[in-house]
């Protein structure tokens, strides 16, 4: 039992601690602001037609990455650049001081229309805004369409046996409690050209086949798939057609209606660099009332508001939405074109320089189904010993699968001399390894 002495010194240590925390955090947010305000503005687009590599170690300076530090991690997470940070500071700037002019106007964060978000968004991704719910990341948005489509026990979804557990398991959830069948096609190491991965989709689906989903872009191998000709193949077998773009978006140039999918999901924080725990679904409108919402507050039966009622989970966190608009902005402002060529480019350059050191490439040949991820195989590299000395000895931070897959994604920030320092310490490693 604690006397009151040492009940008094426990005390007066928990504060001392709690105030050195304080003081660390304040320490820590005023260390931010200060490293943003270091950050030059971002360059002029003219200096990309006047050169284009100047143009991109410039925007490599709107990242809080070391300069010591190769990052080729993209495909599992972004980093936010300054302008994406500045405006979640200001997000909470504005919206913590509850001071809106219409007392019943104060945040009620979860209950919106956050309309202001959502057209910036619908531009940019080819819909409209009635079609699009802001949730937290594709997983958040799989497990709407899983739980939300009626299906019976027997009825078959289809997909690649590439699938990222995030799509995966929300449709393994539903075969174990409601007995819907999962079957998987499996994709080749490489795939060869869309002809082939049209042919594989065409031969599995069955007569109870309800549901065909699939990676826009895999997150195993990288591979772009051929999405508008698979989601053509799937409107005219009667089957619904869900896509898992989290890769997509600030990759390459998206546009879901031409692409004809009933579904899509995405995690704008990959490559589009947008805050942690920003996401959306889409979902085609004349979709929209076969979904059932999975999350229920007010307005989950109201047909009105469309897609809106998906994204009336409670509580939300709406200054990542501050940045996840300025994301788009940064973008466009860029331009998507720009950056699918500078992703592409970076890509095709690590992908050849990785073969001719013998690499086994498991991204297409065909330049049309790939674009800024690379996944080669190095038989005798354990992947797991060369990531973790890549970071340790040069801070060069990848990731991969077991044993020997390398997955290298090129966000278009990066330098050609980033990736020679990359395939100078893979030389490296097998030199001490051999």
């Amino acid at each position: 039992m604690l006397d009151r002495r040492h009940f008094l010194s426990l005390s007066t240590a928990a504060t001392g601690f709690a105030s050195l925390s304080l003081q660390q955090n304040l320490f820590s947010r005023n260390n931010l602001l200060a490293q943003l305000e270091k950050i030059p503005s971002l360059p002029d687009r003219s200096l990309y037609d006047k050169n284009e590599d100047a143009y991109w170690a410039e925007m490599r300076k709107q990242f809080l990455i070391p300069e010591d530090e190769v990052y080729l991690n993209n495909g599992t997470v972004g980093s936010s650049p300054a302008p994406v940070l500045r405006a979640v500071f200001e997000g909470y700037e504005t919206t913590e001081k509850m001071d809106q002019q219409d007392p019943e106007d104060y945040p009620i964060w979860g209950y919106a229309a956050w309309n202001e978000f959502r057209d910036p968004l619908a531009e940019f991704v080819g819909c409209t805004r009635n079609e699009l719910a802001l949730l937290r990341n594709a997983t958040e948005a799989n497990s709407y369409i899983a739980n939300g489509l009626d299906l019976k026990a027997g009825d078959e979804v289809l997909m690649t046996d590439q699938e990222h557990p995030g799509g995966e398991h929300p449709w393994n959830l539903k075969a174990k409690r409601y007995g819907i069948v999962v079957k998987k096609i499996a994709l080749p190491r490489p795939v060869k050209d869309a002809a082939q991965m049209l042919n594989l989709v065409n031969d599995a689906i069955g007569p109870r086949t309800r549901v065909l989903f699939f990676s826009h872009i895999t997150t195993f191998s990288g591979v772009v798939l051929p999405a508008r000709d698979l989601c053509t193949l799937a409107r005219t077998k009667g089957i619904l057609s869900a896509v898992d773009g989290a890769h997509v978006p600030g990759m390459m140039r998206l546009n879901v209606r031409d692409i004809g999918c009933d579904m899509y999901s995405s995690s704008p924080h990959k490559w589009l660099f947008a805050p942690k725990g920003s996401g959306f679904l889409y979902v085609r409108d004349e979709v929209i009332d076969r979904v059932w919402n999975t999350i229920v507050t007010e307005g989950w039966e109201d047909t009105k508001i469309r897609a809106e009622r998906f994204q009336r989970i409670g509580s939300s966190n709406v200054p990542s939405l501050w940045g996840l608009r300025a994301s788009i902005k940064l973008a466009n402002d860029i331009g998507m074109d720009r950056i699918e060529k500078r992703h592409r480019f970076m890509a095709d350059y690590v992908l050849g320089e990785m073969v001719k050191r013998g690499a086994e490439s498991w991204t297409s040949s065909d330049a049309a189904l790939r674009c800024a991820i690379v996944t080669v195989n190095v038989p005798g590299v354990p992947r797991m010993e060369l990531e973790n000395w890549l970071w340790n000895t040069h801070r060069i931070r990848i990731r991969g699968g077991d044993p020997n897959k390398l997955r290298l994604s090129t966000p278009y920030y990066l330098q050609k001399r980033d990736v020679d320092r990359f395939l100078a310490g893979f030389e490296q490693y097998r030199r001490r390894s051999a």
